[in-house]
């Protein structure tokens, strides 16, 4: 009978887990050992695994060193609940499709008797120490760990080798639309950029916008501050023209040539607005009379 291991520390020990690294006796069992051959057929993908897009370039060059070199590194794999005799991956399905388009009939892996929590823990925390997941990926991960098996998230962050701080903004990025989070795991959008849209009125204008001028996460941020709401008559709020990447790089270089902090901030006819320049002393104010004198 397997008895599952400590939770703790999981991501420290993820190598010998994957066959990264030798494994120690106890987390072996009467199924696991060495690598062997396993016809490709009999591998399924895993149920629990938290990658949802595979990037077709990665693909077509893993597919590559494969069809040159093999598989190197074993697939970790787990005997199927459901079906005797056939495998489910644990870790490893981008090298498992890649040998598929490479046209192999057997590949290397290492078995582990891993429940279904250890799946799950294990198909993250894989993914997450190699980079293999976009944040919006590792986010709905996170949440299926808390929901499934009802962790904290300072346990959570425990068992993945992650800050608790690091657990919460990453979770924070499932209240953004389904819109902005697509542009997250297209690629088009940084965990950055998503990051600063959360509490903004409008993130899927913002989101476009970002897209669209090419905007680096400074200037995200600079342009969900400037969306900020403004009250109107009646009770209402309106929100603030968004700033264009022009007009904030003029901000900037206003501000070096003053030596204060300069905002434009256009009025929502687009037509109009007003130029705030802050000084933080008196020296800094007799400065600007200078220069603008």
């Amino acid at each position: 009978m397997t008895s599952k291991p400590a939770s703790r520390g999981l991501g420290r020990g993820l190598s010998a887990l994957l066959g990264d690294a030798p494994a120690e006796p106890e987390q072996q069992s009467g199924k696991a050992g060495g690598a062997r051959q396993v016809a490709i057929d009999l591998l399924g993908p895993n149920p629990f695994q938290p990658r949802r897009i595979f990037d077709e370039t990665e693909l077509r060059e893993l597919t590559e060193s494969v069809r040159a070199n093999g598989i190197l590194q074993p697939i970790v794999v787990r005997p199927d609940p459901r079906s005797a005799g056939r495998f489910q991956i644990v870790a490893g399905e981008r090298r498992w499709r890649s040998a598929q388009r490479a046209g192999l009939h057997e590949v290397p892996v290492v078995i582990r008797d891993f429940t279904d929590d250890q799946s799950l823990e294990v198909a993250i925390v894989e993914n997450v120490q190699r980079a293999g997941l976009n944040s919006i990926e590792e986010a709905l991960g996170y949440q299926s760990l808390i929901d499934r098996f009802r962790y904290t998230q300072e346990k959570l962050a425990e068992n993945v080798g992650k800050s608790r701080s690091h657990i919460a903004n990453t979770l924070r990025l499932l209240a953004l639309p389904p819109e902005v989070r697509r542009l997250v795991e297209e690629g088009k959008l940084t965990a950055g950029h998503a990051r600063a849209l959360v509490t903004a009125a409008d993130p899927i204008a913002l989101a476009k916008a970002a897209v669209e001028q090419g905007l680096s996460v400074r200037e995200m941020e600079a342009l969900a501050r400037s969306a900020q709401t403004t009250p109107q008559k009646g009770g209402r709020k309106a929100t603030r023209p968004v700033k264009d990447v022009d007009t904030m790089r003029l901000e900037k270089d206003m501000s070096a040539a003053t030596g204060c902090r300069v905002q434009i901030e256009p009025d929502h006819n687009g037509e109009s607005g007003r130029v705030v320049i802050s000084y933080r002393d008196a020296d800094a104010f007799d400065e600007l009379a200078r220069r603008l004198g």
